[in-house]
Parts: structure tokens; C-alpha cells; sequence
């Protein structure tokens, strides 16, 4: 049984087609886009523009039931600060029991599927959202967050991190002998280890990191705020404050005299993917300096845009048009709802529209479909409308001139 779709446009993941009828499956899964002259009877006429589902490259679901709890506009220190020290104090100061967690976890998951997303790459500091994870509801990717800036606690946050890493390969080990019959090695390598960013990692962490087997798909907290590029280069600035309220002693650090990702980049040495996430001090200096750097490492990266966490931490955005000069390779995400009113990746585009008019709506839907499946290496069957792919099929409604706007909405219709 197939199902046919016409609508004012379609998305297919690259660019706008019209007169185009979208074919799938029963299942969502794509047979063909034809024209519609060729498509037959039964067709399903729409109106609004049809879409691949969302990529959310960048989410914290285990801070859910932080929703709220951190004032906006405390500034990147203050923020850490509270997330460090209150993430398990936040639900027992409130009176939670440990399952108003896990509740607070499926309810931001059932709002990202009614905003659309189909697929998550998820910082895991936890084995929190396992249970939920284990329903198949949505796709993940968990990067399991390492952080440790003293070097002489690397081996040990190390091997923890490790631990919790099996913890979820073991998880998509037991759903792939559920759902397919079997186990293949790309279920199992749904879960990576990945630096929380170059503040709290040591080298000798890095050195950790980069050398773990199948760990190529990789992601990092990047330039967040101007005091961390000062600290690197002149060890100076608003994370000497982090460090001194956290109770760590940083005498052994020295800074580089370079950028925060200049520091941090030479680390990664082998064929991996790093997805660079917030990027707000960002400069076309330091993307020349990666673009330098990668050739020989065969190091591909993608710039993760989170607007609206970034307007909630410290009212700033990242120079995307100068991003835009300098690559293709932009995605988008949420981060959590400790930093964000809902998790949306409709809202961050409505964000990005808002406040850089002239970036055409096919390059925006492009950064949340395509672009973040192949970033988040699921491009084989999601983020576009290709013939086996099973991408999920969204309705945007109320876009004349494809001009987003506050009444514009989206549907899920697969």
C-alpha cells in the first residue's frame, strides 16, 4: 500500500521541488518523488511545504527536569556553576522522587516528536534516559560527556566515562536483538565518548579520547563566550572564577596564546567527525586554522547552532553569516531545557530567520535535515526524501513566500 503527497512544495533535504508528489510505504518509507502528472489517483493534496523530519544534533535530555529552574541571562560561569552543583539538587529541593526525572525525560521527549525531530545527538553524563531510549521512539546518537581538567584525575573520570559508555552499547546491543534479530556493528556504535569542551578536559584526557577505538564520531562544547578564549590565551578572565567556586586547583595550566579551538583541535589526530557546538566567539581566524589543520588528519567537522540556548545563557548569537562564508557543514540543535524553553528545532529556525533575514529558508531546512543526519552519520535513512530512507514527512504550514514567521507551525504527517 502506498501513500502519495502534493503539497505548495517540497523539501527533499537539498532544495525546493514543486509539482512534485512524494511517495512512500505504509511504513514512511520513500518509493520515489514523481511529477505529478505521472502520480496517478489517491494523491493526498496538502497545503504548506513537506519536509524531511528534524535533526536535533545537539541535546541535553537529562536535564529536563531542570526545565526553568536557571535564570536566563546568568552568563556561561554561572550557568555551569548551577548546572555542576544543583543538576541533582534541582527535583529534591522541589520534593521530586527520582521517577519525576525520568517523567520530566519522556515529557521532553514527547516534544520533540510533535516538534518534529526524528533523531538526537544526546550529551549523556548517565544512564538516566536509558529507560526512555529503550521505548525506539526516536533515534539517538549518545555522546557520552568526559570532562576532567586536572591531569592527574584523567585515568579515573576516564574509565567512568567508559563504564557508562558500555552501558549504553549494551542497550542498543539488547533493542537490535529485539527489533532486527539480530546485532550489527552499527547499532553498536550508536554511543561514542566525547570531551565536554576544552575547559574542563585535560591533554592527557584528549590523548584518552582520541585514541579510543571506534570513537569517530565526536563532539564539543566550542567558544561559548569570550572569557573562554581568554583563558587559553591569556590565562585570564571569568573561568578563573569556575575553577575557584568548583575548588580546583589549576596551577599546573599554561595558557597557549591561542584561540580556545586552536588549543584543542591539534588533539583529534585520526578520521573523526567533531561536531562543534554554540561557536558564538567563533572567528574566520580560527576557521582558516581548522582548515589548516584537517587535511592530513582527514578531520571532518560540523558548526552546531543553538540559537535560543544561546539567548537564554548570555543574550549573544554566533556570527552565522561569517560561518556561512566559510562552510556548508552547519547543523542544529537544542541543547537542554535547562537552557531553553522547549526543545524545537522549528523554534531555533524561527530564531535564525529572525535575527538573519537574509538566510534563505532551503539553507535552514538543509542545516536541520540532510546536514545533521549525515553529521550524525544516519544519513543511510533519515534527512532526506531518497528512495529506502525512512526520514519522517513534516508538514510547515502558514510559510507565504517562504517567509517564516510567528504563526508559521509544523505537523508531523509520518
Amino acid at each position: 500500500m502506498y501513500r502519495k503527497f502534493s503539497a505548495d512544495k517540497i523539501f527533499n533535504g537539498y532544495q525546493f521541488l514543486q509539482q512534485q508528489v512524494l511517495i512512500t510505504d505504509a511504513n514512511g518509507v520513500i518509493v520515489d518523488t514523481v511529477d505529478e502528472k505521472k502520480a496517478g489517483d489517491d494523491v493526498e493534496k496538502l497545503n504548506g511545504i513537506l519536509c524531511p523530519g528534524f535533526i536535533n544534533a545537539h541535546c541535553h535530555l537529562e536535564l529536563s527536569h531542570m526545565k526553568g529552574h536557571i535564570p536566563k541571562h546568568t552568563g556561561l560561569v554561572d550557568f555551569v556553576l548551577k548546572v555542576v552543583t544543583e543538576r541533582h539538587l534541582a527535583y529534591r529541593q522541589a520534593g521530586f522522587a527520582e521517577q519525576e526525572i525520568f517523567d520530566a525525560i519522556e515529557n521532553a521527549e514527547d516534544q520533540m516528536l510533535q516538534n518534529g525531530i526524528v533523531a538526537v545527538g544526546d550529551i549523556c553524563n548517565n544512564t538516566l534516559t536509558i529507560p526512555q531510549k529503550n521505548k525506539g521512539r526516536l533515534q539517538y546518537h549518545n555522546f557520552i560527556e568526559v570532562s576532567g581538567f586536572v591531569p592527574a584525575l584523567a585515568k579515573e573520570r576516564f574509565d567512568k566515562s567508559v563504564s557508562i559508555l558500555q552501558d549504553y552499547r549494551a542497550m542498543y546491543d539488547v533493542r537490535c536483538t529485539m527489533y532486527d534479530g539480530q546485532k550489527t556493528p552499527n547499532n553498536q556504535q550508536r554511543s561514542t565518548l566525547a570531551p565536554h569542551a576544552a575547559y574542563s578536559v585535560s591533554p592527557e584526557m584528549f590523548s584518552m579520547i582520541n585514541n579510543l577505538p571506534n570513537n569517530n564520531l565526536l563532539t564539543i562544547h566550542n567558544q561559548e563566550t569570550e572569557a573562554e578564549n581568554e583563558f587559553f590565551e591569556k590565562g585570564t578572565g571569568d573561568f578563573l572564577r569556575l575553577y575557584q567556586q568548583m575548588g580546583i586547583d589549576i596551577s599546573f595550566f599554561k595558557p597557549t596564546g591561542k584561540t580556545s579551538l586552536q588549543s584543542w583541535l591539534p588533539h583529534f589526530t585520526k578520521q573523526q567527525t567533531v561536531i562543534l557546538v554554540h561557536n558564538v566567539v567563533t572567528t574566520s581566524t580560527d576557521i582558516e586554522f581548522l582548515r589548516l589543520q584537517t587535511p592530513d588528519s582527514k578531520l571532518q567537522t560540523f558548526f552546531c547552532l543553538c540559537p535560543n540556548a544561546n539567548l537564554y545563557i548570555s543574550n549573544t548569537l554566533p556570527d552565522v553569516n561569517m560561518l556561512m562564508k566559510h562552510t556548508e557543514n552547519i547543523v542544529l540543535g537544542t541543547d537542554s531545557l535547562a537552557s531553553n524553553d522547549e526543545l524545537s528545532i522549528w523554534a531555533e529556525i524561527k530564531t535564525l530567520k529572525q535575527n538573519f533575514k537574509d538566510i534563505d529558508l532551503a539553507i535552514l531546512l538543509k542545516w536541520a535535515t540532510s546536514n545533521g543526519a549525515k553529521a550524525l552519520q544516519m544519513d543511510n535513512s533519515l534527512g532526506s526524501f531518497e528512495k529506502g530512507k525512512q526520514p519522517g514527512v513534516l508538514l510547515l504550514d502558514e510559510i507565504g513566500g517562504l517567509q517564516v514567521n510567528t504563526d508559521s507551525k509544523i505537523k508531523r504527517i509520518l
